[in-house]
């Protein structure tokens, strides 16, 4: 009986870390049901034009609804205009329609969608929905868990619309975009679950990558990153991004991520 306590404890608090295991892309798995998660988001972008850096700000709630369907609010700010101010704001939703689940593994599949006001000017090429850009965006996700290692890969079309009231979209720009992403992680630490107290070291590399269907132009980026959780409650995300390559304009590209977390669990039923 103790033995079977320890393996469904492993089970269970490494399934908690996979359903919220990566930093800048979403997994297939949901937060779970009930819970309330608040998130302060944080980035320091390297200015692509000029000297300087971008300062990013970003407080998110995050509702599970139930097992399968999540959302997700979100604030965007910046100083990109000398000051830090409200540039914008999110909704995320995501659907998870296919489950496998073993003892030590699973495979999910979900699909999402985002929708995104900016007030912002319309500063780059690249399409952004969490960042200077207003538009919508819909695609599938797939996450494979096997014991340890976690691997993701996602698919989504955009679609950049006028930063309203004062920016119109460029029509010289392409205002359709394709997103593909690919992450792998692996949890470093513990070797072995004796408590759900335990502090959960995860390393990550992640893949993400645009091209604009208008023009053909596009970008990849690579995020290597180190997440650390708490108690099964808190996170703390440490991530730095450096773009592979790029044959579009970016404001900015390279730079570090701090995200802070925590999961308020069975608030709604």
């Amino acid at each position: 009986m103790r033995y079977l306590s320890i393996v469904l404890l492993a089970f269970v608090s490494f399934e908690m870390n996979a359903q919220e295991l990566f930093v800048v892309t979403e997994p297939a798995s949901n937060v779970p049901a009930g819970s309330i998660g608040v998130r302060v988001g944080q980035s320091l972008m390297k200015k692509e034009i000029g000297s300087g850096s971008v300062y990013g700000l970003s407080p998110e709630v995050t509702w599970g609804i139930n097992k399968n369907l999540m959302v997700r609010g979100s604030v965007f700010s910046t100083n990109a205009t000398n000051e830090l101010k409200a540039e914008g704001a999110g909704v995320y939703a995501k659907y998870r329609f296919f489950s496998v689940d073993d003892l030590q593994s699973h495979f999910r599949m979900a699909a999402f969608g985002r929708y995104s006001w900016n007030n912002s000017a319309i500063r780059q090429e690249a399409i952004d929905m969490t960042a200077g850009n207003s538009g919508y965006e819909a695609g599938l996700v797939a996450t494979q868990l096997i014991k340890k290692v976690a691997i993701s890969s996602s698919v989504s079309y955009g679609k950049a619309t006028d930063n309203k009231p004062d920016y119109q979209f460029p029509e010289f720009l392409g205002s359709n975009a394709l997103n593909y992403t690919f992450s792998v992680g692996r949890l470093m630490h513990p070797k072995k679950y004796t408590s759900f107290k335990q502090t959960n070291i995860n390393t990550m590399l992640e893949f993400v990558g645009q091209t604009l269907t208008d023009s053909g132009k596009s970008y990849l980026d690579v995020v290597p990153s180190v997440q650390f959780i708490i108690n099964s409650q808190a996170r703390i995300d440490v991530a730095y991004k450096k773009e592979l390559y790029s044959s579009m304009l970016r404001s900015a590209s390279d730079g570090f991520y701090l995200k802070l977390e925590y999961t308020f669990f069975n608030v709604t039923k």
